[in-house]
């Protein structure tokens, strides 16, 4: 098996593209590997949609437009997802502070 780093610097890309890369490499982003970096992504936008969930819920819930089994689904569901994102965050050795984004003059994400 060819490594990408062993080809000669004239190969087209595609010829790169067409070789496998070895299943003992490992990319890692800033020391940090890219499995922790992209589970910390997943999660915050995982996390933006449901706070953005929950305010709907709220303002369906104002409205009156729900029912009292519908609002009790809508409940669980959101507690259950709560649950599921705190256990991935505990996978992935992440905590609030690390899913709550700089948005640089609008303020942090959460």
């Amino acid at each position: 098996m060819t490594r990408l780093s062993e080809l000669p610097g004239d190969f087209t890309s595609a010829q790169r593209d067409s070789v496998t890369p070895s299943p003992d490499v490992k990319v890692t982003l800033g020391g940090e590997p890219l499995q922790n970096g992209l589970a910390q992504l997943a999660l915050t936008l995982i996390k933006l949609l449901h706070e953005l969930m929950e305010q709907q819920a709220i303002r369906r819930m104002d409205a009156g437009s729900l029912t009292e089994e519908e609002i009790e689904r809508l409940g669980m569901t959101l507690m259950q997802q709560q649950e599921e994102i705190d256990r991935l965050k505990q996978v992935f050795n992440l905590n609030d502070d690390d899913l709550n984004l700089d948005l640089g003059p609008l303020g942090k994400l959460f």
